[in-house]
């Protein structure tokens, strides 16, 4: 099954779809299914003290959602982790964070970019090469997700929260080789938005999110190597 029993996070059975479906999903964001492998949905379920119904829920929720791939009369395999894929997600979340900004200068008052830039003055202290690269994804998604919020456009917020979903394991990987540059980018784009400068500001942001075939490469390489390291040390 590829779910070492370190990794899980149960404490008990899961009473409802929902807590199976947040537990599964956390699980194949997270690549503790390795990628490809075919999910054996008896052990799977006795691992999270749950029967097979709303587990098969779940999973075929997180098909829809592009964290796990259902192949007709073989199961749930976890996604595959290769340079492609990882161009093609970069791409969208380009397309999507470059229109998401020009919707927020139309749209989105000063104060409305006054908060943000105050949310990330009070996280710029955590921002350290001696910190993990879970917590600055975490602070990055947030700031990507209050800027399209200023779309007014809540499609856009979704699309863009279910693609950090498919992203993040690899985005922990590439991360630790931009801690030091990250915040100082979010307060660029930032500062460029809330000055309504729109073809300014859309040339930042996807110079900011935009990947090379030779990066994504080398950080599908890297995150196979942590495979086996436990989440919680990344």
């Amino acid at each position: 099954m590829g779910i070492p029993d370190n990794q899980q996070k149960t404490n008990g059975p899961l009473s409802s779809v929902e807590e199976v479906y947040s537990q599964v999903r956390e699980m194949a964001a997270n690549f503790e299914f390795k990628p490809e492998e075919r999910l054996n949905e008896s052990v799977l379920s006795k691992r999270l003290g749950t029967s097979r119904t709303p587990l098969r829920e779940a999973l075929n929720r997180l098909v829809t959602e592009g964290l796990l791939v259902s192949k007709q009369g073989r199961g749930f395999f976890c996604r595959s982790l290769n340079p492609d894929k990882i161009i093609e997600l970069y791409e969208l979340r380009e397309a999507l964070e470059t229109h998401a900004i020009r919707l927020a200068i139309e749209r989105a008052s000063d104060q409305e970019f006054s908060d943000i830039k105050e949310f990330l003055m009070s996280v710029a202290p955590l921002y350290s090469n001696s910190s993990k690269a879970r917590k600055i994804v975490a602070f990055d998604e947030e700031f990507h997700l209050q800027l399209a919020r200023l779309s007014k456009n809540s499609e856009i917020v979704a699309a863009l929260e279910n693609l950090h979903e498919r992203i993040r394991y690899v985005r922990w990987i590439s991360m630790r080789k931009k801690i030091d540059v990250t915040h100082e980018e979010h307060l660029g784009i930032l500062n460029i938005a809330a000055s309504r400068d729109i073809d300014q500001a859309t040339r930042q942001i996807s110079s900011h999110v935009r990947t090379s075939n030779a990066e994504a490469t080398e950080t599908v390489r890297e995150a196979y190597s942590q495979m086996f390291v436990p989440v919680n040390e990344l």
